[in-house]
């Protein structure tokens, strides 16, 4: 299945149906008087997030969908039926804005309540509702309100704890096939991620949290350049970036720590918020090295990049040094949920 994160679609709710004018006319019941009932209102459309999809790839061949319009009342003041509601399943992690004005109007996240991004027309009212002391006979009815209708823009952003960031080739793919179940093609050539993998990591029973590796970035990504920057919102939900850097690059001319910064200042034109967002450094392929090559590439890249934050030194194909790195993540998602927990507690002690 081709990898999706994008569509437009057009949604139309259903229109209200009509009211209508109509007489009660029974043997021996001279005056009846006014029967005609409302219309029932129109569809709307909702969305909800399921589990079931990755990718919006239904949406590629359907583009349009319009809940039903509301019927017209009846005699005897019976109300027309009310449209039935659409209710559109989307992957969790799509937002959902507005084509003409950008306006986000929905940021799926969970599975449980649908979201209305279109409502249903109002119904018109049959001329019973214009009786009155003065008017005893009316003849007046109201057409049903027209559903909204939006041409919108779908946009999958995939929910994960934690993203991968780095050049092609510098290991990516191999840390999260070390560390989790994902099988993410691996190759001794660039550009062997075509589309963002997700991964579970598992620390111990009832331990675990979403790991997100995309495309490398290179030089030029945030103009457009490479594949990269298409898939770099695919980091904007995550909780902490892993910048994975291959200190034994194939090509001797390749400079680790000139390869870091040209990522970093690609992530910063691409948006601040994400370039803001907490990284570690993880120093990856060491079993290319000796040890005393080891301590001098490493150190060098570290000074070079005036790096404070914390650092990790790995081999993502033998996983030598990724379950202290994946202890170390696991603790931090845990410190994350504490205050809430610790919150939680509180009121529910208070009550």
């Amino acid at each position: 299945m081709k990898f999706i994160d994008e569509a437009k679609v057009l949604v139309s709710a259903g229109n209200g149906g009509k009211g209508i004018v109509s007489f009660r006319r029974e043997k021996y019941i001279p005056m009846g008087g006014p029967d005609g009932g409302d219309g029932g209102d129109g569809g709307s459309i909702y969305v909800i997030g399921t589990d079931n999809l990755n990718t919006l790839s239904d949406f590629r061949h359907t583009r349009r969908f319009k809940a039903d319009n509301g019927k017209s009342g009846q005699r005897s003041n019976m109300t027309g039926a009310k449209g039935d509601d659409l209710i559109i399943p989307v992957p969790l992690g799509t937002v959902i804005t507005t084509e003409e004005y950008g306006e986000q109007i929905a940021d799926v996240t969970n599975t449980e309540e649908p979201i209305l991004i279109a409502r249903g027309g109002f119904h018109g009212l049959g001329n019973t509702r214009y009786k009155s002391s003065t008017n005893r006979a009316p003849r007046q009815c109201s057409s049903g309100t027209e559903g909204e209708s939006f041409e919108l823009k779908f946009e999958m952003k995939v929910i994960a704890d934690v993203g991968l960031l780095g050049l092609p080739n510098a290991g990516k793919s191999t840390f999260i096939r070390s560390v989790s179940g994902a099988k993410p093609k691996v190759a001794d050539y660039p550009f062997t991620t075509l589309h963002p993998n997700l991964g579970v990591v598992s620390v111990a029973a009832h331990r675990s949290f979403v790991i997100a590796d995309i495309p490398g970035l290179i030089e030029g990504a945030a103009e457009g350049v490479g594949l990269g920057v298409q898939f770099l919102k695919h980091l904007q939900r995550t909780k902490i970036l892993l910048h994975i850097i291959d200190i034994a690059p194939f090509d001797e001319s390749q400079d680790p720590v000139e390869d870091a910064k040209k990522i970093l200042h690609e992530l910063k034109q691409y948006d601040e918020t994400l370039y803001n967002k907490p990284r570690w450094l993880v120093l990856n392929k060491l079993d290319l090295l000796d040890e005393e090559q080891q301590q001098e590439v490493c150190q060098r890249v570290i000074d070079g990049l005036q790096w404070s934050d914390p650092v990790y030194r790995i081999s993502a194909i033998n996983k030598q040094g990724v379950d202290q790195l994946c202890y170390d993540i696991m603790e931090l998602m845990e410190q994350d949920l504490e205050p809430a927990s610790a919150t939680q507690s509180e009121h529910e002690k208070s009550n």
